[in-house]
């Protein structure tokens, strides 16, 4: 059975999508960017401040299906600029235990909505 997931913590889906879907014990969370779930501003100070912003919405999400990072198998994260890649990483790691980081994919991409910098989804398993 499929169930949406929608945390008042993540910022509300902008089109025909849900913040994540779980089915069975999967859960797909939709790409999120760094908008503040409270004001709805963009958070575009530098980069690591971005993506902190974006791992706290997955963070929500993840907790509104009562899931934490140690559940997660597969993230993919897009960039707008390979060069951020580092600083991107940096913030990104520090949710994870290294010993059981999930599986993931990093790619350039030509452009990320509202203009942002880094996306990133992930799949985890209850």
């Amino acid at each position: 059975m499929k169930t949406i997931i929608t945390s008042q913590k993540a910022p509300a889906p902008v089109g025909a999508y849900s913040q994540a879907v779980l089915i069975n014990n999967m859960l797909f969370t939709s790409g999120q960017i760094a908008i503040h779930p409270e004001n709805g501003k963009l958070i575009l100070e530098d980069i690591k401040t971005e993506t902190k912003q974006v791992m706290e919405n997955l963070k929500a999400v993840l907790a509104k299906a009562d899931l934490t990072f140690d559940h997660v198998v597969k993230t993919s994260i897009f960039i707008a600029d390979m060069n951020d890649f580092s600083a991107i990483n940096e913030v990104y790691a520090s949710y994870f235990k290294s010993e059981t980081a999930p599986a993931r994919e990093t790619v350039q991409v030509a452009c990320l909505p509202k203009n942002m910098n880094v996306e990133i989804s992930m799949i985890a398993v209850k």
